[in-house]
C-alpha cells in the first residue's frame, strides 16, 4: 500500500518536540460506514487515554463501499435491502445496539448515496491540517448517522466544514474537478477490500472497528519496537 511508505514513514514510535513518541494512524475509510465511525469513536478514546505519553498524527483515505451509488440521494433503508436483502432488519438493529452503546442514536430514516464530494472535502480539509481533517471526519459520521443529514447534500458539508473552520468551502465544492484527481488517485492506491482500515506508523495494521484496547496494544507494540 503506497500511501503510508510515502515521506519516509517510520516504523517505530519517534520523539517529537514535546518529548513523547509520535505515533502516526492511516486510516481508510467511507464516510456512510457506520463501522468506521465507531471505529474512529474507539480509537479516539485510546488516544485520550495514552495522550501522556504519546502524539498522534492522523490522516484519513479515501473508500468507496458503494462507488456507483447514485448522485442524486436515495432512501438509505431501500437502498440497503435492495444490497442486503432481508437480513438488513438484524444489521440495523445490531448497529442501533452499538450506537446505543456509546451514547447515541442511530437514525436511519434519511438518505443515502455517492461519497464523492465527501471525500473531496475530506481531501480538501488534509490540505489545510490533519486536526482539521480528524475533526471534519467527526462531523460527517455525526450528522449521517445520528442526524440522518444526506452524505451528498452541499448544504450539510458545508455546515460540516464550517463548524471545524474549513476554509474555501464553498468554491471547492462548487469545482466538481477540484480534489477530484487527488481523491481517485488515493482510492488507487488502496488495496484494502473493507474499512475501517488502519495502519499504525506504516507497519503495524488494524482492519475492523477495534475497541480501545485494541489500538493500546497496537501502541504498545509500535512504542517497544
Amino acid at each position: 500500500m503506497e500511501w503510508f511508505r510515502k515521506k519516509n514513514r517510520f516504523l517505530g514510535a519517534m520523539a517529537t518536540n514535546s518529548g513523547k513518541n509520535l505515533i502516526r494512524i492511516d486510516i481508510s475509510s467511507d464516510t456512510v460506514c457506520p463501522w468506521c465511525f465507531v471505529g474512529k469513536k474507539n480509537l479516539d478514546k485510546a488516544i485520550a487515554a495514552s495522550s501522556d505519553r504519546f502524539d498522534f498524527e492522523i490522516r484519513w483515505h479515501p473508500f468507496q463501499l458503494y462507488p456507483d451509488a447514485p448522485k442524486q440521494g436515495v432512501n438509505l433503508l431501500q437502498f440497503y435491502r435492495g444490497r442486503f436483502g432481508g437480513g438488513i432488519d438484524g444489521m440495523m438493529a445490531r448497529m442501533s445496539e452499538i450506537f446505543r452503546g456509546l451514547g447515541m442514536n442511530y437514525d436511519v430514516s434519511g438518505l443515502t448515496g455517492s461519497t464523492m464530494d465527501s471525500h473531496r472535502l475530506m481531501y480538501l480539509a488534509g490540505e489545510q491540517g490533519l486536526d482539521k481533517q480528524h475533526k471534519l471526519a467527526e462531523e460527517l459520521f455525526l450528522g449521517n448517522f445520528t442526524q440522518a443529514k444526506y452524505i451528498g447534500d452541499r448544504e450539510f458539508l458545508l455546515e460540516c466544514a464550517e463548524k471545524v473552520g474549513l476554509e474555501g468551502a464553498a468554491e471547492f465544492l462548487d469545482d466538481p474537478n477540484a480534489g477530484l484527481k487527488q481523491v481517485n488517485e488515493d482510492l488507487e492506491k488502496t488495496v484494502v477490500r473493507g474499512v475501517p482500515y488502519y495502519v499504525i506508523n506504516g507497519k503495524h495494521k488494524l482492519s475492523g472497528a477495534q475497541p480501545p484496547e485494541g489500538f493500546l496494544r497496537a501502541f504498545e507494540v509500535i512504542a517497544k519496537s
